[in-house]
């Protein structure tokens, strides 16, 4: 999923965290590895990937590092008064991307999964959609991102 021309509205649990989101995400993950099922309490999460200044984010947060199956770690950004996750930075990642958790924008259903990624650890009771390409583990981006889409990440290392 890729281009620039839509906003996206979302907000974390009681309303008080709000963000815009310009322009599509450059792709968009469901991860079922273990920590984002611990971080997140659920059996994956949905991870709309763009650049971080088309975020804007507005109230009160806190920010936690927490770890990755890299090792490296994120930021994930929180409500301060709720707790909601809403968005992360991954520390591999340098701060240039932003991943927004698709499950807070005001309309998830317009960021549907692009990839499935860290399959090998999801829960055994959870099908896969055999439309959506489908990893053991993580991939290189270059074999799944579309050319606009690896050129927006270019253009954000540059910056």
């Amino acid at each position: 999923m890729t281009g620039t021309a839509k906003t996206y509205s979302g907000a974390c649990g009681c309303g008080q965290l709000t963000y815009e989101m310009h322009g599509a995400p450059m792709i968009v993950h469901c991860c079922h590895c273990l920590e984002c099922q611990k971080q997140t309490g659920s059996a994956y999460v949905l991870n709309a990937i763009v650049e971080t200044d088309r975020v804007q984010l507005k109230g009160n947060r806190t920010e936690h590092t927490l770890s990755t199956p890299s090792g490296k770690g994120q930021i994930v950004t929180r409500c301060a008064d709720c707790g909601t996750a809403v968005v992360s930075r991954y520390m591999v990642r340098l701060g240039k991307l932003t991943y927004v958790r698709v499950g807070t924008l005001d309309d998830p259903a317009s960021c549907p999964p692009d990839v499935q990624i860290f399959t090998s650890s999801k829960q055994p009771w959870v099908p896969l959609s055999s439309d959506i390409p489908v990893f053991d583990e993580g991939y290189k981006f270059e074999d799944v991102w579309p050319a606009d889409a690896l050129a927006r990440m270019t253009a954000a290392y540059e910056s």
